[in-house]
């Protein structure tokens, strides 16, 4: 078995070609090499194996009982090889590919995208980095439906099992408020005194982070009182400035709305909301978004 264990990928290509052709010239030209050097070769591996694979007569050339034994196993190594190429190229491509990450709002945050982009592109300087903005009725920025590989979201999320995710920031929950409510002069507020508030609200199509926003856990069963229904930063200040309820809005997010009008106060009796960068279980192999969820773990923990 030893002569045969240095027989080159090539090597076996020419003789599944010739033994397709059973025509040396022919199989040259299928080739691309001149015919005597396809001979030679042939013959360099006959010998190299020990035993003859054509019979070269004047009628032509023919397989011996050798070559046809030989002929489908050398097809299944270069099938083989053909099948290690092309993954060898589609993870070249991977590692040139592009990378989605979703957001609905910025994440700011002390210059975190930057931070995360410089790890990763150091990592990976060949990949293209998009940041894609996704409205707020998609509470999973983009991962649901596969317009982002990652994303940063706010949890908890919708069907939290085909997640996983690494928490970003982790900050209190403020509310906001026009400045002439008549809350607004408090420098805290207790939550119960908000269960009558007209509350402004995610499309119900956000699901979990509706009820989250909403603090719903926290009114003991209590409806809230929906003053309007709001989708993006735009329309919660408008909404906020003609009076049609309060919000609730994470720490990071507070000068996204404290524009002319409004103002945000602590609230005593709330969990704080979480912020996290998120994947899809099923693409955690994946060697962009593991790179990416890494980077991001980095600079978070500050390593």
């Amino acid at each position: 078995m030893a002569m045969t264990t240095d027989v080159h990928v090539r090597d076996l290509r020419y003789f599944v070609t010739v033994a397709e052709e059973l025509h040396f010239t022919r199989a040259a030209e299928r080739l691309y090499v001149s015919q005597p050097a396809l001979s030679k070769q042939v013959r360099a591996l006959e010998r190299q194996l020990g035993a003859e694979l054509f019979h070269r007569g004047p009628q032509g050339v023919t397989l011996t009982a050798a070559g046809t034994a030989l002929l489908p196993h050398a097809r299944q190594v270069l099938d083989a090889w053909a099948e290690g190429a092309a993954a060898l190229e589609s993870a070249r491509a991977a590692a040139r590919g592009t990378l989605v990450v979703g957001m609905s709002t910025s994440p700011g945050r002390g210059g975190l995208l930057p931070a995360i982009r410089s790890r990763f592109t150091d990592a990976h300087p060949d990949t293209v980095l998009r940041v894609r903005q996704v409205a707020w009725d998609d509470p999973t920025a983009g991962l649901a439906d596969g317009a982002a590989d990652v994303a940063f979201v706010w949890l908890p999320l919708p069907d939290a099992e085909r997640y996983g995710w690494v928490v970003v920031a982790e900050e209190p929950r403020l509310l906001a408020l026009p400045e002439d409510h008549r809350l607004a002069g408090r420098t805290e507020i207790d939550f119960a005194d908000l269960l009558d508030e007209p509350f402004l609200a995610l499309p119900p199509s956000a699901g979990p982070l509706r009820d989250h926003w909403l603090a719903l856990p926290e009114r003991q069963g209590r409806p809230p009182r929906i003053g309007a229904e709001i989708a993006g930063t735009e329309e919660t200040y408008e909404a906020l400035v003609a009076g049609l309820g309060v919000c609730l809005v994470a720490t990071g997010n507070a000068p996204l709305i404290t524009l002319g009008g409004v103002v945000t106060r602590p609230v005593r009796g709330l969990s704080p909301s979480q912020y996290a960068l998120a994947w899809r279980r099923e693409d955690a192999g994946r060697v962009l978004v593991r790179a990416y969820a890494e980077a991001c773990a980095r600079v978070v923990g500050g390593s």
